[in-house]
């Protein structure tokens, strides 16, 4: 049965609570990705920070490496440790968990509110197990209106997206609308998996866009450096709306810090741990979110930024 599970461990934690006698939490990632690692690093600091570390506190950290049987039996797995709480990244990862319990407290990051999830009742609720920092879709809005900022000859934005990802249908939305506010037109095209991310990327390109635009999904996530390569090649900028895919080789971006979004849900998560009581609890909104740049990419385009970005190398 251990065969079925893709786990990858941080070193220095520990997988199992029974034998050190100390209290555990689990952390259930859906993919290891450079962007989503942030967060995570943003938790365990939040927790370190309270006084949480391997000292007192065991974190069972699971990765479903993008695989979805794989993340349901994870997720189950941590479960029958008996957990304290269940720290979930990114969205599938929150979906996963809330279907599978209701009983132990999930502290969700890199997730949507709860109704662009599809996680509340007919009237509107969330979960009462649910909470961590979320975020809307109004981010997205800011993030188009700066192409139109930067590039203001634009007429075509490009994008690919995950059918399957709850949160990338609405984003898609959310960015034709915005898009449409402003004069420009979207393409997009579907992609199933990083697999066929190239693929699916130059046949957008052949398009003639103007400019790309990385939208928040697991596929663009665990697919950017393949992005960026393919759109530097045909000299189309990326766009985006999350801040770590600026680092990462996107031209520019507005969006949350991914970083501190970890540590946001991970201040919750220790105030828990504490002793706060669930009633006094709540799914909060990500509060750090910054206008970015990429330096050498900016260079590369002959793009010029103004004082309201910050410069990332």
């Amino acid at each position: 049965m251990k065969r079925l599970f893709l786990f990858l461990v941080l070193p220095l934690l520990i997988s199992c609570n029974s034998k050190s006698g100390k209290p555990a939490i689990g952390f259930l990632d859906l993919v290891k990705d450079e962007t989503l690692d942030k967060a995570r690093k943003g938790f365990y600091d939040a927790l370190a920070e309270s006084g949480f570390d391997e000292k007192n506190i065991d974190i069972i950290y699971r990765n479903a490496q993008g695989d979805q049987p794989t993340l349901l039996q994870a997720c189950d797995y941590l479960i029958s440790q008996d957990v304290k709480l269940i720290a979930t990244n990114p969205t599938l990862s929150t979906i996963t968990a809330v279907q599978r319990t209701k009983r132990i407290p999930i502290f969700m990051m890199v997730s949507p509110r709860p109704d662009i999830a599809k996680l509340t009742d007919s009237t509107g609720k969330a979960p009462e197990n649910l909470f961590g920092a979320y975020e809307t879709l109004d981010y997205i809005d800011t993030a188009i209106f700066l192409i139109k900022q930067v590039l203001p000859n634009t007429k075509t934005v490009g994008t690919i997206f995950n059918q399957s990802e709850p949160q990338s249908v609405d984003a898609l939305k959310r960015i034709e609308d915005a898009c449409r506010a402003v004069g420009m037109e979207v393409i997009k095209l579907p992609v199933n998996n990083s697999n066929e991310t190239q693929l699916v990327t130059q046949s957008l390109l052949s398009k003639k866009i103007d400019v790309f635009f990385a939208l928040p999904d697991n596929t663009v996530f665990s697919s950017m450096e393949v992005i960026v390569k393919t759109c530097d090649e045909a000299k189309v900028p990326v766009f985006t709306s999350e801040e770590g895919l600026v680092a990462r080789g996107a031209t520019a971006g507005f969006g949350a810090d991914m970083y501190q979004w970890g540590f946001q849900a991970g201040k919750q998560a220790a105030a828990y741990l504490k002793g706060k009581p669930v009633s006094d609890l709540k799914p909060e909104i990500v509060n750090v979110r910054h206008r970015v740049y990429n330096q050498s990419k900016a260079s590369f385009f002959g793009i010029t930024f103004d004082s309201t970005f910050t410069a990332v190398k």
